[in-house]
């Protein structure tokens, strides 16, 4: 009886392993068609809010390929122990309430919705009446801001931009302020003019001082510039006066955006002392309207940047949270038949983590909400072509940037189309976050 209840044992081991090693497989690919090259593969699955011609409704979605899956259509489907008292936050016009069910709710749609969309599974794949119902050609869609966002930080974690910053304005000697090594600097900034990718940017009219010997002047501005960032979202947030700490500080991130934060130099040069950012920054930032999950962006993570001086005790954290996103910007004006990419860079480059900007935000008890965004400040790298600004690539307009077909710039001009893009590359895959695209129109 023993040796026949071990071998029972063993055939049911055997059986499990076996399942275990199919569904392992079925979830590398799934019965939706997907370029390799496509931003939105299988390992993605961002999350959107999108509506139709057909139907004005915003509501949630998921691509895939060229597809989006909407979430309303199929929200019965979510019957896992978190989700099925809450499927009717899928019916929702923003991610906001989903986002606001927190870590475990996150992870457990996710592992949903990669089941349903595998290669072996019948649910969606076989049932021809609810696949008409669900998918939606991305290119039949249109897009909208993921999220209510009730409050937008702006961090300055890039060191190789601030230096370069600090160089042109201070001086080599005095490029990094005091504290800049210390902590994550930031600002606050203005939630209600940040617009969803596609939407056209105002050029912004204030008070200049070109000539530092003259009083200022008032006109729009001439030194229009873009700023290539990346920003989260936002999950689970905290009660007022309780922090989150570093340790728990990957449960209460959502998802990344790219993010075009626009600015007026020349307006933001005169104001900027003594409070910081305010007319030359607040007219306008876009993100893109793809929500990447960080479980898809975790394969891609790498060791955090080595800080020294060593943080104090609340922004330590010896977990990897650092990641290889491939970055770029590209430039069209109007008369030109061709797209020119004037920047290359990468997320990696960034000096503060998001689990250390998340923990400073609210060590002295400033409560977060879901839809909140945090963003990285502008990225730039070590080398020249790496720099996320034209205020750097044109080292102030002392030097032009060449698009090609005689084409030059120092900073926009009006016409301009901005666009920024960025993927991390698997193995015949992408995991990337579509496009980020805003054009200049003339000031009024």
């Amino acid at each position: 009886m023993a040796v026949v209840n071990i071998w029972k044992r063993l055939l049911t081991l055997l059986l499990t392993l076996r399942s275990i090693s199919e569904y392992n497989c079925n979830l590398k690919m799934s019965f939706v068609k997907v370029n390799e090259k496509s931003d939105f593969s299988y390992h993605n699955l961002p999350y959107g809010v999108f509506s139709t011609a057909g139907n004005s409704r915003k509501r949630i979605g998921v691509a895939i390929g060229d597809q989006i899956l909407d979430l309303s259509v199929i929200k019965s489907l979510f019957r896992g122990p978190v989700l099925s008292d809450h499927q009717d936050v899928f019916d929702q016009p923003t991610l906001n309430a989903f986002m606001g069910l927190g870590y475990e709710a996150w992870r457990e749609a996710r592992r949903t919705l990669q089941l349903l969309l595998s290669a072996n599974e019948t649910t969606l794949r076989d049932d021809v009446n609810l696949r008409s119902r669900a998918f939606v050609l991305q290119s039949t869609a249109t897009m909208h801001l993921p999220a209510d966002i009730g409050d937008y930080t702006d961090f300055y974690s890039s060191r190789d931009h601030a230096t370069n910053v600090g160089i042109m304005f201070r001086g080599k000697d005095n490029a990094l302020m005091p504290n800049w090594l210390r902590l994550p600097v930031g600002y606050h900034g203005r939630a209600s003019s940040i617009v969803v990718s596609g939407t056209p940017i105002r050029r912004p009219s204030g008070q200049m001082r070109p000539d530092q010997s003259k009083p200022p002047v008032f006109g729009p501005s001439k030194q229009l510039d873009i700023e290539l960032e990346m920003a989260f979202f936002v999950g689970g947030g905290n009660r007022l006066g309780e922090p989150i700490p570093i340790e728990r500080a990957h449960e209460h991130i959502f998802g990344m955006v790219l993010m075009n934060d626009w600015s007026a130099r020349d307006i933001q040069a005169w104001e900027y002392v003594p409070l910081g950012p305010f007319l030359g920054k607040n007219f306008g930032t876009t993100v893109s309207p793809w929500v990447v999950p960080m479980e898809a962006l975790l394969p891609f993570v790498q060791p955090n940047t080595v800080q020294d001086p060593e943080p104090l005790h609340y922004l330590r954290h010896d977990d990897a949270y650092t990641f290889n996103i491939n970055l770029f910007v590209s430039l069209k004006g109007e008369s030109m038949k061709e797209t020119a990419t004037i920047c290359t860079s990468n997320f990696k480059y960034m000096y503060w983590t998001m689990k250390q900007q998340l923990a400073h935000h609210t060590v002295n008890g400033c409560n977060v909400r879901p839809g909140d965004l945090l963003a990285s400040g502008t990225i730039s790298g070590p080398e020249p072509e790496s720099f996320g600004s034209l205020l750097e690539l044109s080292w102030r307009g002392t030097k032009t940037v060449d698009l090609g077909e005689g084409e030059t710039r120092t900073f926009l001009k009006d016409g301009d189309e901005v666009t920024l893009t960025g993927y991390c590359e698997g193995s015949g895959y992408r995991v990337g976050f579509g496009p980020c695209t805003g054009t200049v129109l003339p000031a009024l």
